[in-house]
């Protein structure tokens, strides 16, 4: 097994963009010719678009981008843009009049990070595919992964910043990737080191304090539970040959990244969700790239924060080593 690039799984452009001043953005993986997908959403609280699509018993058998975006349900409009920039460029399913398109799309909320009138809409997520023509992607304070931070138990007093990281590995001709938008009510750890890298402040913002304790500490006082503006999404991509079903496995078996990673996790007040990308191309063991896949959710989790800067007030990873 060998480390490369997300960029190495050249199947997938990737593009995104950002209001820095804002906070918000959006990140877009197009497939030309239609990826194969599937969902395993596990957070009571997504904002989501179309991933009906990726039902069993729908009849769509590919999608042709996945919109990561910050801005919560209102910036859903991002995908009016990749929609609209696909249509040019003939890429979806031929109807004879146009091409059709398929775009699912899933956001986090960070409207109390920048300005929370400004969100992804028709224009922003437009910019993020003419932005993956040349290929624009990096890991840290960038399109999704603009406004995300985490250890929000007690609010954004005491929160960290975060972003956007990604992974990938290959076995053989088997490539596995994962992107991930980290913006959790929970702490990071990062399970190499084992040792907790991000999450909640204590009172000098300069340290951490446990998100678990704290909960358990506060659960007579509390019984409501805490802040309420979360959720980690991402996506595992591979050029192994699944159909969607299959693909919704693997996307389940990459929770185990999240759950490696994030403590609390999947809770009432997150969205968290992971989809399953293939451009079908080599044949390839599921246990194995769902194996892989949670894997290399883990490492883009910790790329996420390391890769991340202080911004909107908000230090990060390198504030407090």
């Amino acid at each position: 097994m060998k480390a490369i690039s997300i960029t190495d799984l050249m199947e997938f452009r990737i593009g995104q963009t950002e209001n820095t001043e804002a906070g918000t953005g959006c990140t877009v993986i197009i497939s030309d010719n239609g990826m194969a997908a599937g969902v395993d959403i596990r957070g009571g609280g997504p904002a989501s678009r179309e991933c009906d699509l990726l039902r069993p018993f729908s009849t769509a058998d590919a999608i042709h981008a996945l919109v990561l975006g910050g801005g919560s349900t209102f910036g859903l409009d991002a995908s009016g843009g990749v929609l609209k920039y696909l249509e040019e460029h003939n890429i979806g399913f031929d109807m004879g009049i146009t091409h059709i398109p398929q775009v699912c799309q899933s956001d986090i909320f960070d409207l109390t990070v920048g300005d929370p009138m400004t969100r992804p809409d028709k224009e922003m997520g437009y910019q993020a595919c003419v932005n993956a023509e040349k290929g624009n992607y990096q890991d840290g304070n960038y399109g999704a992964g603009c406004g995300a931070t985490v250890g929000k138990w007690l609010g954004m007093d005491y929160c960290m910043k975060t972003g956007i990281g990604s992974a990938a590995v290959q076995i053989g001709d088997v490539k596995v990737g994962a992107i991930v938008v980290v913006n959790s009510i929970g702490d990071i750890f990062d399970p190499g080191k084992g040792k907790m890298i991000a999450g909640l402040l204590n009172e000098d913002k300069k340290t951490l304090r446990s998100t678990e304790s704290i909960m358990y500490d506060m659960a007579e006082s509390n019984p409501q539970g805490g802040f309420v503006s979360n959720t980690t999404i991402g996506a595992i991509l591979t050029n192994a040959d699944f159909n969607k079903s299959q693909l919704s496995k693997i996307a389940s078996m990459a929770h185990n990244g999240y759950a490696r990673c994030i403590n609390p996790v999947h809770t009432s007040m997150d969205g968290d969700t992971i989809y399953g990308l293939s451009s079908r191309q080599v044949k390839a063991d599921i246990d194995m790239v769902g194996t892989l896949g949670a894997q290399v959710m883990a490492m883009a989790i910790v790329k996420a924060v390391t890769s991340a800067t202080a911004a909107y007030g908000h230090p990060a990873y390198a504030d407090i080593q």
